[in-house]
């Protein structure tokens, strides 16, 4: 039987394959985007997760919160794992099955991405789920690649000397993109229509798959349970996020902002970002400024972006085969 197209959060089962009852924290945004994510992959799933907030409140041995067959092994080999787990799946036969790998930030911009890597250059026929919080949250709040520009973290600390987190975040989606994925998209959990199409059409395309989620954590990012939603909206309205998909090769804005809305107003909703000043704020807001020009190939709007007054330069010849 053919299923159901899910266009909007309307046309989800109302089956749960992430039950109540996990550890998850008030407000965690990991745990909104698990539930929504398993209730469009349904029941023919088998679900790995590495080192991961995912594994400490799902799986506490020795039970676990998911109705899907479930595997943890090591940190670094989501990539490997479930191109693996799909090898012995077609080995005995067995068709119609989803294998999914969820891990974090750290698990995949940098323990995992060889194995990330690899199994997207064989295009096998499996979805990787990135769960980003932008730091190693289970572990004790540690930055990691996809920690933004500025950020506290223990690694990262405030003090005279650095102020927060200098490098700017690693982008991942560019270099998954580059493997030539039949399918990628980046997802919210601010725009639930969105997000559940998306992982819809990740379900039923054949190959390597691979969404990424942005998902606000209230301890790392010292912010307040109730506004995780918010937080989310708001990382798109600034620019911090941007909502796209890549189906085989086309590149597909989901979502634009009317207005491009001031980082300030994303980062004083976070502890995270209190110790920032206003030198500190404008790199980020260029940044991003950056970001809007590649992204919607327009002009920068005005404000929060600042116009820079371009030089104009004499173009010279210096090469001696054409004249001094």
């Amino acid at each position: 039987m053919q299923e159901k197209e899910i266009r909007t959060i309307k046309d989800l089962s109302r089956e749960e394959f992430l039950t109540k009852g996990h550890g998850a924290c008030p407000g965690c945004g990991v745990a909104v985007a698990v539930k929504n994510i398993a209730r469009v992959l349904g029941k023919n799933t088998i679900i790995y997760v590495p080192a991961s907030c995912l594994i400490v409140f799902t799986a506490l041995y020795p039970s676990s919160a998911f109705k899907w067959p479930f595997l943890y092994t090591a940190f670094e080999n989501t990539g490997a794992v479930i191109s693996g787990i799909k090898a012995a799946l077609e080995r005995r036969g067995k068709q119609g099955v989803t294998v999914v790998g969820m891990a974090g930030d750290g698990g995949t911009f940098d323990i995992g991405l060889q194995a990330l890597s690899g199994a997207a250059e064989r295009n096998d026929d499996v979805l990787y789920v990135c769960l980003d919080n932008e730091a190693y949250m289970n572990t004790g709040i540690q930055r990691s690649g996809a920690t933004p520009f500025g950020a506290w973290t223990t690694t990262s600390p405030v003090g005279k000397k650095i102020q927060g987190k200098r490098e700017f975040k690693k982008d991942l989606d560019a270099i998954v993109a580059a493997h030539g994925v039949p399918y990628m998209a980046t997802l919210s959990i601010a725009h639930p229509n969105d997000f559940v199409r998306k992982v819809q059409k990740a379900k039923i395309t054949n190959g390597f798959r691979f969404l990424h989620v942005l998902c606000p954590c209230v301890p790392g990012w010292r912010s307040e349970a109730s506004k995780t939603v918010a937080i989310a909206r708001l990382a798109v309205e600034t620019g911090m996020w941007t909502l796209y998909e890549i189906d085989h090769g086309v590149e597909k804005l989901t979502y634009k902002p009317r207005e491009l809305v001031p980082v300030k107003e994303y980062l004083q909703l976070q502890g995270r970002f209190r110790h920032m000043g206003e030198d500190d704020i404008e790199k980020l807001q260029n940044w991003i400024c950056e970001k809007w020009r590649n992204q919607f190939y327009e002009e920068v709007p005005v404000p929060p972006c600042k116009l820079e007054k371009v030089k104009k330069e004499l173009i010279l010849d210096e090469d001696p085969l054409h004249g001094p």
